[in-house]
């Protein structure tokens, strides 16, 4: 089983508000930093996004990928690598879990990149993109409130 990194953070806001904004592909230059476009190019009957074409600038790693999403009820979202330049294999998930007032999300990564990387270096890498996308993921919702 491969190694994965994980994170988890509250947010003030109910999960379904949380869900909203992380479904919202076409949102996520917005607040994600490194997403520079973001296309559905395939969704399911609910609306939902089953496939996702993103294009990412995070300085020196530049990307163009399609995910593959399965959403889980109302409160998981998971995605798996269609096709990338730089990836090998992208496994990534959103748990939503209601926490007091707010919401635990709890993210989690595993990232194959195609050139060799040590794996500590590639687990912090990974680490950086879980905490960024969760204090962005953060500041969204709890600003839309």
């Amino acid at each position: 089983m491969a190694e994965y990194t994980s994170s988890s953070i509250t947010i003030e806001a109910a999960p379904a508000d949380v869900m909203d904004v992380i479904a919202d592909f076409a949102r996520y230059p917005e607040w994600t930093g490194e997403v520079k476009e973001a296309q559905v190019l395939q969704a399911d009957d609910a609306g939902r996004a089953e496939q996702v074409r993103l294009v990412m600038d995070a300085g020196a790693i530049k990307d163009d990928q399609t995910l593959a999403y399965t959403w889980t009820g109302a409160h998981e979202v998971s995605w798996t690598l269609v096709k990338s330049q730089m990836l090998r294999s992208l496994d990534g998930s959103y748990l939503l879990k209601p926490a007091g007032t707010g919401t635990e999300v709890t993210y989690q990564l595993t990232v194959d990149v195609k050139i060799p990387m040590l794996g500590m270096i590639k687990r912090k890498a990974e680490k950086v993109i879980i905490d960024r996308a969760l204090a962005g993921l953060k500041k969204r919702v709890e600003t839309k409130a």
